[in-house]
Formats: C-alpha cells, sequence, structure tokens
C-alpha cells in the first residue's frame, strides 16, 4: 500500500521528509534481505522499486545540482538490480549497497535545502528547457523548412497545429499530475521510452527520405509528381502527428522536471530561467529557418536528412534507457562507457545495441535512398 501511495504521489517524498533518498536505503536493505531468503524475484521488485519509487522523484533536482552525481547515482541502482538478475554473491551485492549508500549520502548533501540557490534554479530551469526543447525545434523547423521550399505552405497549419496541441496536451499533463492522480516514476518512463521509440521509427524514416531527396534529380522528379495537386489530406496529418509526438515528448519530460524543481518560494526564479530557455530558442529558430532560405535544395536536404537521422540514433537510446529504467528490458551494464544523456549514450548493451540498430538502419536506408533512378521527367 505505501508504495502504491508514493507511486501515485511522489511528490509527497520531498514534500513532507528531507531525507527524500532514505526510502532508497530502505528498499536496497529489503533487496538484500530478500537476496539473503533465496528470493531474487522479490529483491529485483525492491531495487526497482527503490529506484523508481524513491530516487526517480528527485532524480530532475539532483540533475540541476549535480548532474554527474546523478548519473553515478543512477548507474549504481541499475547494476545493483542487473547484479541481482545475474545471480551475483550476496557478499558482492553487500559491497555494492556499501558502494551506492556512499553515493546517496552525497546526494542527499547535494539535495538539502541550504545547498540550493536562486542562481543554481535559475540556471537549472533554463537548462532543462533548452535542453529538452532544441530536440524538437530541430524536427519542427526542419519540417516549416522543407515546406517552404517545396511551396507547400498550405500544410504548414497541420505542423504549427501539431506542436500547438502538443503544448496544450502538456498544460493538460501538468494539471493532472498536480490536482488529480499524480503521475508514477513507472508512468514516467514508460512515457518517455515508447515515445522516444516511436518517434525515433517516425524520424529514421523521414531521414531516409530526405536523403533521397537531395539529389537534384530525385527532388525535380518528387516536385514534377507532387506539384500537380494539393498535398493529401493523409500526408497533412501525418506532419500533425509527427509534431505532436516530438513536441509533446520533450513537453512531459519539461513538465516533470520543472514540478520536482519547483517550491513555494522558487516560482519566479524557475520563470525566469524558463523565459530566457524561450528567447533562446526563438533566436535559433530564428536563425535556422533564415539560413535554410539561402540552401540549395539538394544542401538543405543533405543537412536535414543527417540532422534528423542523428535525433533517431538518439531517440533510439533514450527510449531504451527509459525502459530500462522502468524495468521493462534488462540492464546489461558495460564499464568504461560513459553516460551522456543528451546524446541518448547510456552505458548498458542494450541502448547501445539499439542506437548501433538505428545506426545501421541510417546507413542501409541512406545507401538504398541514394540510388540514382532512371526517371522520364515531364518537358519543360
Amino acid at each position: 500500500m505505501l508504495t502504491a501511495y508514493l507511486r501515485a504521489n511522489p511528490g509527497a517524498i520531498a514534500a513532507e521528509h528531507p531525507g527524500a533518498l532514505d526510502l532508497v536505503r530502505a528498499r536496497l536493505g529489503e533487496s538484500l534481505d530478500a537476496v539473503a531468503a533465496g528470493d531474487r524475484d522479490r529483491a529485483n521488485t525492491l531495487a526497482l522499486s527503490a529506484y523508481l519509487d524513491g530516487f526517480e522523484p528527485v532524480e530532475a533536482v539532483l540533475a540541476t545540482r549535480d548532474g554527474a552525481l546523478m548519473g553515478r547515482v543512477e548507474q549504481a541502482l541499475a547494476g545493483f538490480r542487473a547484479a541481482i538478475a545475474r545471480g551475483e554473491s550476496e557478499t558482492a551485492l553487500r559491497q555494492r549497497l556499501a558502494d551506492t549508500n556512499r553515493l546517496l549520502d552525497a546526494a542527499e548533501a547535494a539535495l538539502a535545502p541550504e545547498a540550493a540557490s536562486e542562481v543554481s534554479t535559475f540556471i537549472g530551469a533554463f537548462a532543462i528547457l533548452l535542453r529538452e526543447g532544441l530536440e524538437a525545434l530541430l524536427v519542427v523547423i526542419a519540417m516549416i523548412a522543407f515546406l517552404r521550399k517545396a511551396e507547400r505552405t498550405e500544410a504548414l497549419p497541420y505542423v504549427h497545429g501539431g506542436w500547438v496541441a502538443a503544448l496544450l496536451a502538456g498544460a493538460a499533463t501538468w494539471a493532472v499530475a498536480t490536482y488529480a492522480i499524480g503521475i508514477s516514476g513507472a508512468s514516467r518512463e514508460l512515457t518517455e521510452g515508447f515515445g522516444s521509440l516511436l518517434a525515433a521509427v517516425i524520424l529514421l524514416s523521414v531521414g531516409i527520405w530526405m536523403h533521397g531527396k537531395s539529389q537534384g534529380e530525385e527532388w525535380r522528379r518528387y516536385i514534377a509528381e507532387k506539384m500537380q495537386g494539393a498535398l493529401s489530406r493523409g500526408s497533412a496529418w501525418f506532419l500533425f502527428g509527427l509534431a505532436f509526438i516530438v513536441v509533446y515528448r520533450e513537453v512531459f519530460e519539461t513538465i516533470l522536471f520543472y514540478a520536482a524543481l519547483s517550491t513555494p518560494d522558487n516560482g519566479a526564479t524557475i520563470l525566469g530561467g524558463a523565459l530566457a530557455a524561450v528567447a533562446v530558442l526563438a533566436l535559433i529558430a530564428w536563425a535556422m529557418l533564415r539560413f535554410s532560405r539561402t540552401l540549395p535544395i539538394s544542401q538543405f536536404f543533405a543537412y536535414s536528412a543527417i540532422l534528423i537521422a542523428v535525433l533517431a540514433v538518439v531517440l533510439a537510446g533514450k527510449g531504451v534507457g527509459a525502459l530500462q529504467e522502468a524495468g521493462l528490458v534488462p540492464v546489461t551494464p558495460l564499464a568504461g562507457v560513459p553516460r551522456i544523456g543528451v546524446l541518448g549514450l547510456f552505458p548498458t548493451a542494450e541502448a547501445i545495441g539499439a542506437q548501433l540498430v538505428a545506426f545501421a538502419a541510417v546507413m542501409i536506408g541512406f545507401r538504398s535512398a541514394g540510388r540514382p533512378r532512371a526517371v522520364a521527367l515531364p518537358a519543360e
């Protein structure tokens, strides 16, 4: 019952008990006891609860104060679960627990109220929105620039409608999470994971398509075929859906980060950081649109294809990483591999494997799409 309540109301941990990581320690201790009793399934469930119910609600705050430490704690918790799954001895697990508890002590010091400052809160709010917003912005701007290049501006309302709908859906998510049911750690990770993988698949197909159009003859062929009639309703709604998915995923994560970061006294500071990030994103959007107008069409498609393909590989890693944190995908740690969240790089065989599969798909798709085809163009 306690676990169910905490999953539905993660804010209760941070709000009522400054030692928020005590739940992590308790769950890990119970997990070790379960190993000693020979019940590794229960041990794994308790270790997963240590992350989802104890650490995940305060992860965002720790990330703004000490991102490197947050990564080490997350890695230690995932490593503890993986060690249980592969049958590591109780003695070895006890040593892991001691090491993890030292990291939790450092994290608790970083999370202490006296460790916060207006500057760190402002920077945290700014960095979160800038990081999350940039991924969505790159895709949306590429879509807008493409439609302008193709002189298909009648489809622009669908793109704008997609990202506006995503913002409205994000506001609804915030209201529900704040005033109604709350969002558990597992729900958050599953939403991020499946959303990232869906976006990766869509972006992969779009990137391959754009690469195919980067050749001048292919672009002329496309225009000759498509300029004869209006953009189909199905294609227009596809643009709406793509804009919605990539923006909502980032809005969802940003809202949850901000909810964890906010206190009754720092609302103005968080708002200031958010507005500063919006101003920077607007400047980036303006520069990208201006630059895209000057690019020859073949270069525009080539650069856009590479950018979107890179984002697809990044999202593949992020998606699998989130599903691992939700306990849906197993964790096989890789020693010596850095954790670089912005690149979707996580030190696990599964996350890196997903990125390698996505990269291979990009290479195969680019090679196939780049093959010249003999086409008969209408006489000009």
